[in-house]
């Protein structure tokens, strides 16, 4: 908000339109749940930070037990929301491709495009702590080993499109109307 004028949400927000274009430029589709993630995500991001309610580890262990519970926690819920069909949100739209084009586990994709993301943010002048260091790398490991206990292949999925989305809503619009 300093530098920008922005609040970390709308930030995210704004990032997140751009991967969704180059996600679309890798061939992913962007369903409903694209679109909302990465609102959602922007703006519950800001409220939670305006309202302070998690609160700051008391020791670096608790802090990183803190941060390993969040880190499986977002790798449980990316599955829940992934496997929907509705469209993955931006950041994990790019995993997917990712993971498509390389072949690579989708665990060291997801960490090579956090510390990416870390390297890129740092040489714009952000900050890069021990925390998120931690998360760049651990997110991936959680993403994988969660995906692999949950026996969940992320390429098999099929996501609809807005378009196709929207043509759902409607032939269920119009079939209530028509009983």
């Amino acid at each position: 908000m300093k530098t920008t004028g922005i609040t970390i949400g709308t930030a995210s927000i704004l990032v997140g339109a751009a991967i969704v274009v180059i996600d679309l430029l890798l061939g992913e589709k962007i369903g409903l749940g694209t679109i909302l993630n990465m609102l959602f995500i922007g703006a519950f991001l800001d409220l939670i930070l305006m309202l302070g309610v998690i609160p700051l580890a008391p020791g670096l262990v608790t802090g990183v037990a803190m941060l390993t519970a969040g880190l499986f926690i977002i790798a449980l819920g990316s599955y829940f929301y992934i496997d929907s069909g509705f469209g993955a949100g931006p950041r994990d739209s790019l995993m997917v491709a990712v993971t498509r084009k390389t072949k690579l586990p989708v665990g060291v994709c997801r960490a090579a495009i956090e510390l990416t993301a870390v390297a890129v943010g740092w040489l714009m002048g952000g900050m890069a702590g021990v925390g998120t260091i931690i998360s760049a790398f651990g997110i991936g490991f959680c993403i994988q080993l969660t995906f692999k206990v949950l026996k969940f292949d992320v390429t098999a999925v099929r996501h609809e499109t807005l378009m196709q989305t929207y043509r759902s809503l409607l032939a269920v619009i119009r079939k209530s109307f028509n009983k």
